[in-house]
């Protein structure tokens, strides 16, 4: 692993519109779906979906911060999804949907902390309900949820809910996009 590349995680409803965005971040090398914060090893996507794993669904991102900042990632996440809401994202409900950071080290938690204090404040009206935790065990979801706005652009959900989502986060973080080639 290079060791100039450091690790998010986070949880901000379904992880294929997650995915979609921060894979179009410069300076972030992976965006990974997968699920954190339950008690069952190993989970399949149908056993989180169930509610019984305690799981989230997640995005782990390894990232080059001399390319990214972790206050940018957060500036993503607190902009791309409602922190205001409890265990849902849009018609997404269920604990597995709720918007939670997983800290990998003090300083994540403590930029997380402050992120939620002050950024997520000035975007959001409502309490914020995010869950900032420590990270553990990381499962990668099954293969056919990695990358999967790019390889199923005309599916009704990616139609319908994730591109809308894609267009306003182009449009608003333009200027930390890859070029179009390198996504």
């Amino acid at each position: 692993m290079d060791t100039n590349v450091e690790v998010a995680t986070f949880g901000s409803g379904c992880f294929w519109c997650t995915e979609a965005m921060f894979r179009e971040l410069k300076g972030v090398k992976t965006a990974v779906s997968g699920y954190m914060g339950g008690k069952t090893k190993n989970p399949t996507y149908r056993e989180v979906c169930s509610g019984t794993t305690g799981h989230a669904e997640v995005i782990q991102v390894s990232y080059f911060p001399d390319q990214i900042s972790y206050t940018d990632l957060l500036n993503v996440f607190w902009s791309t999804h409602d922190p205001t809401t409890l265990n849902r994202q849009g018609n997404d409900v269920g604990t597995q949907y709720r918007s939670v950071i997983f800290y990998h080290t003090l300083e994540q938690k403590k930029m997380a902390l402050q992120s939620m204090s002050d950024i997520a404040k000035e975007l959001w009206d409502d309490p914020i309900v995010t869950e900032i935790t420590p990270a553990d065990t990381f499962y990668p979801a099954e293969d056919y949820h990695q990358d999967y706005y790019r390889l199923n652009p005309n599916q009704g959900y990616c139609r319908s809910v994730i591109s809308p989502k894609m267009a306003k986060f182009r449009k608003n973080f333009v200027h930390k996009l890859k070029m179009r080639a390198d996504v």
